[in-house]
């Protein structure tokens, strides 16, 4: 070696490349290590640091994979994907969407909730760069070629990507029907969030129904006449609460097929489990409350 460091010992000058011998991710710290002559320990320490003090190891260490040649080649990721940029823009699109990534991570720049989109960007342009990567013997004169073989790889991943989608779709779609076969879920009867408060026993519905949500029927302000009144209330997957007035005698039967079941503090939790409450009066007012999967909930209002 000469006292510069940069020129081996034949004369030539040494390339800044990415060490294909030495590598642990992309062969960055080996490559540098071996042109600065320093171990390549001290970079990847470096690295790390950066990263745990806010990402900025991660943004740099993927920015050199770009602009370094890999070893044995002429052009880096990125040069490649500029010199053949009208022919091939696949491995364009892929370098400017790990570009924007590393952009928006450096930047803290909220481009989606929480400011993730870095992490979509960076996955997506990093796919697109392996998809389209090819052996040292390709060149420059075979653009034609390897980007009529880019668009056939893209076309493969995102047909396969497809097929994945449609099966995991359909395979939810199994599973949903099971679950409603199994729990009697009818998305007829509404989803969403439901409160009814009659003030009048004349208001009071022998029926409330809710699909998948949460149900609340408020009784407390009514005034029964003597005798039995029924009332019957249901809902398939969510929470039920219904509250009845201090001063009527009560006979309740709650049930669930899976889930929890809670009468005036009395709590049985499981599947198929029941709770049910007996008293006698005057005025009776006797609650069916069921729930599929989810909360039953009776309580008295508190006056």
């Amino acid at each position: 070696m000469t006292e510069n460091t940069h020129i081996l010992e034949n004369g030539a000058a040494k390339r800044l490349e990415r060490s294909r011998s030495d590598r642990m991710v992309a062969g960055v710290c080996g490559g540098l290590a071996r042109y600065f002559d320093i171990h390549p320990a001290f970079y990847r320490v470096g690295f790390v640091v950066l990263t745990l003090l806010g990402g900025a190891g991660i943004v740099i260490y993927a920015a050199a994979a770009l602009v370094m040649p890999d070893e044995g080649k002429e052009d880096s990721i990125a040069t490649a994907a500029l010199r053949t940029r009208r022919d091939r823009p696949w491995p364009l699109i892929g370098l400017a969407l790990v570009g924007v990534a590393l952009a928006t991570l450096l930047s803290r720049a909220t481009l989606w909730p929480h400011g993730d989109a870095w992490v979509l960007l960076l996955l997506a342009g990093a796919g697109i760069l392996w998809i389209t990567r090819h052996g040292k013997t390709a060149t420059t004169s075979d653009a034609s070629a390897l980007a009529a073989e880019d668009s056939r790889r893209i076309r493969r991943v995102f047909k396969g990507l497809a097929i994945a989608f449609g099966t995991i779709v359909a395979l939810l779609l199994v599973a949903a029907a099971i679950f409603a076969a199994v729990f009697h879920v009818h998305l007829g009867r509404g989803a969403g969030e439901r409160q009814y408060v009659p003030a009048t026993a004349q208001d009071v519905r022998q029926n409330y129904r809710l699909g998948v949500g949460d149900l609340t029927v408020d009784l407390g302000n009514v005034r029964f006449p003597a005798g039995e009144t029924h009332v019957g209330t249901r809902v398939d997957v969510g929470n039920l609460k219904v509250i009845v007035p201090a001063d009527v005698a009560l006979r309740v039967n709650g049930d669930a097929q899976l889930g929890q079941v809670e009468v005036l503090g009395l709590t049985n939790s499981g599947r198929d489990v029941h709770k049910n409450v007996d008293q006698a009066g005057a005025r009776v007012l006797v609650i069916d409350a069921h729930v599929g999967v989810g909360q039953v909930r009776v309580t008295r209002a508190v006056r």
